[in-house]
């Protein structure tokens, strides 16, 4: 494999981990009850198996209507 054919396939790993992400994350503010008010966190592990990579990132993520 190149490394262009490398690239483009993390690039496409990492578009579908971000529109399934932020749909699923979407779909749980709009169920939540009750609504959720000020910033959540969120924390996300890539673990990469064949590699020995786990990696965390962990932010906040502010709600509809919170100013």
């Amino acid at each position: 494999m190149s490394e262009e054919e490398f690239n483009m396939s993390l690039r496409k790993f990492l578009k579908t981990v971000g529109v399934t992400s932020q749909r699923e994350i979407e779909e749980a503010v709009r169920n939540a009850e009750p609504a959720p008010t000020g910033p959540v966190t969120a924390r996300v592990v890539l673990t990469v198996e064949g590699l020995g990579l786990t990696h965390e990132i962990t932010g906040a993520i502010q709600m509809p209507g919170d100013g």
